[in-house]
């Protein structure tokens, strides 16, 4: 069974940082590439970003790029999302999945296991 298991949300003024971590169990983490999404109250489920399981390609949403950085480190079987000049609208639960081979890094049907969720608040 695999489980993804999120950390690092909170409560951030705006302009600040958070570092968002998920450890995967088993070998999901080397053997697939990953991705983070996120939903705020009253809106779908949208892509942030995702990385390769080479750690070599990553892809970003546009209103992340530039300010969020995804990472990988396969020795402790965990994904990160570091999140850098944070802004209100970035307020939202935040994912991680694991992604099927061969699928579209964006799309919500592309992943196939998701973790609980972490929190991250951006106030004004």
């Amino acid at each position: 069974q695999v489980q993804l298991v999120e950390s690092g949300g909170g409560l951030v003024q705006a302009g600040g940082s958070l570092r968002l971590s998920c450890k995967a169990s088993g070998r999901t983490f080397s053997s697939y590439s990953m991705g983070w999404f996120r939903q705020a109250p009253g809106n779908e489920r949208e892509f942030v970003a995702s990385i390769s399981l080479s750690g070599r390609t990553r892809y970003y949403a546009e209103s992340v790029k530039g300010r969020f950085t995804i990472s990988g480190d396969n020795a402790k079987n965990t994904v990160f999302l570091q999140m850098n000049d944070l802004k209100p609208e970035d307020t939202a639960v935040y994912y991680c999945a694991r992604r099927r081979s061969g699928t579209t890094y964006d799309s919500i049907q592309s992943y196939d296991y998701w973790g609980q969720g972490t929190q991250v608040t951006v106030s004004s």
